[in-house]
């Protein structure tokens, strides 16, 4: 059988939001990645300030900055400061110091918001949100839809064929990313790391029970969940 979505799969790619992520670290910057591809944000990454200032001259569609503040070559200061000479992009400065005297020079330098680590990746995520919401450049993968299925994740609501459906918060974000990642086969484990996040440890069956719980909101819309035996699960619409 034929899917559909393959047109509405690369339009997506199209309208997400850039962020450019900035860290010396590599498991910092994949921690930060992962939150902001599960929030549907184009990811493109520097592990220092040099490769940070070349990456934002080169690429006009960078939308926000996420900028590590101690890093070799060229620290977040001197990135900020080079950056801030040609653009008003939104800058999120990331550090381990938690020191006014820095969050000030931040603020002077034009940083528009100030996080000290450690942080939690999803107020990170809130906050970056927060920043292109109050500088309009919101992200246009706001709304999904598929198959008669309408997910509004602005406004966290759910509709069938028009009709609203009342989704708990795990599977609304599970039904969320399976739309996402529609047509792909989905390991449990993939699917924990997206939506429970790095911070569960409990039993990989949960995903079960909410897809059940799902399957039976949705109604006939269910039966696009497939169940892949031995391995998880895909979101599969066809015609």
């Amino acid at each position: 059988m034929k899917l559909k979505g393959g047109k509405m799969r690369s339009e997506e790619k199209m309208d997400k939001t850039k962020i450019l992520v900035v860290d010396d670290e590599s498991r910092m910057r994949k921690l930060v990645k992962d939150f902001l591809v599960r929030d549907n944000f184009e990811v493109i990454e520097a592990a220092d300030g040099e490769e940070a200032v070349d990456l934002f001259y080169s690429d006009k569609n960078i939308a926000l900055i996420i900028l590590d503040v101690m890093m070799p070559k060229m620290d977040g200061w001197e990135v900020c400061r080079e950056i801030r000479k040609n653009s008003k992009v939104p800058i999120i400065m990331l550090t381990a110091r938690g020191d006014e005297r820095d969050e000030l020079l931040g603020f002077e330098l034009g940083v528009d918001e100030y996080i000290s680590k450690p942080f939690s990746p999803k107020i990170l995520v809130a906050r970056v949100e927060a920043i292109l919401r109050r500088t309009g450049q919101t992200n246009k993968e706001d709304v999904l839809s598929l198959g008669g299925i309408v997910v509004d994740k602005a406004a966290h609501q759910v509709t069938v064929e028009g009709s609203p459906i009342e989704l708990s918060f795990k599977e609304f974000e599970l039904l969320s990313y399976f739309i996402e990642n529609q047509g792909i086969a989905l390991s449990r484990e993939k699917i924990l790391n997206s939506v429970w996040n790095y911070d569960y440890f409990g039993d990989a069956r949960t995903i079960d029970t909410h897809v059940k719980k799902l399957r039976s909101k949705l109604g006939e819309k269910g039966e696009y969940i497939k169940t892949v035996w031995g391995m998880g699960y895909k979101f599969e619409v066809e015609e």
